[in-house]
């Protein structure tokens, strides 16, 4: 005997179609959209960027930033060397995107820094740009034993200005300084560079750990500085709607960033 349909099946079937449908959803999502309060604030066209998120008290703030720059220069191994202290010579191309959590303290604020690490191969482009948006930094990254790798860095820059917000820092690092005599890239045109792109310039080395520390704390200094200058500009920033503390002196002009191997 054919069963009846039951009127009492439809609520159940309404509920697995609209859990399908949030699933489906939250696939569609890039995860910074789900993890970085700051590309949620970016999308509403809203500025309260530097407002802390109150769904969290393990921080003050959190920064978004991208390493990126083509592959093979070192961007995965420089940031396991920052995050977890750790190099391995064996190369892995990275595969769309990663990213690493890390929390610092700067200037007396707990910062949580959610660190996405990009694949800089040409048919990944359009996954890695969605991630732009809500970045804070961008670590640009150049191998100074590429000629290509340096060449490229203006496509890079222009990627930025394209797909991510005015007001994001951007520091230019040239790594692998410890390979020195493979070197096709003299520091002297990597700094010249960055002063022509109105950046910040570094030399490093992930392997034997030469200023990769220096460069993340070197951003978030920048960006914790004109945090500042938007809450004396716009105290309203704040949620308290009162002037925020300054988080940083006008920071000193920068250290040599030569990679001295």
């Amino acid at each position: 005997m054919t069963r009846e349909p039951d009127v009492s099946d439809e609520p159940h079937k309404f509920q697995l179609r609209t859990g399908a449908a949030r699933m489906l959803s939250l696939v569609e999502l890039p995860i910074g959209t789900l993890t970085s309060d700051f590309s949620h604030q970016m999308a509403g066209g809203q500025d309260p960027k530097w407002q802390k998120d109150p769904a969290d008290q393990n921080f003050d703030y959190m920064f978004k930033l991208l390493i990126i720059g083509n592959s093979s220069v070192g961007k995965t191994s420089f940031l396991f060397r920052y995050a977890d202290d750790s190099f391995t010579s064996a190369f892995v191309s990275t595969v769309g995107i990663d990213f690493k959590v890390k929390t610092v303290f700067r200037h007396d604020k707990r910062v949580k820094l959610q660190i996405w690490d990009t694949a800089g191969q040409e048919r990944y482009r359009t996954i890695t740009t969605a991630y732009y948006r809500g970045a804070m930094g961008f670590i640009l990254m150049y191998d100074i034993t590429n000629e290509e790798s340096f060449n490229s860095v203006q496509d890079w820059v222009t990627q930025i200005k394209t797909y991510s917000w005015d007001n994001a820092q951007v520091i230019l690092v040239g790594n692998k300084c410890d390979m020195e005599d493979e070197r096709v890239i003299s520091y002297e045109r990597g700094k010249q560079l960055a002063e022509q792109l109105g950046i910040e310039f570094f030399e490093t080395s992930a392997k034997e750990n030469i200023n990769v520390k220096a460069v993340f704390e070197r951003l978030v200094d920048i960006i914790c500085d004109k945090m500042s200058e938007s809450l004396d500009t716009d105290p309203n920033i704040i949620n308290s709607g009162s002037k925020g503390t300054r988080l940083t002196e006008q920071p000193a002009g920068p250290q040599n960033g030569s990679c001295n191997c």
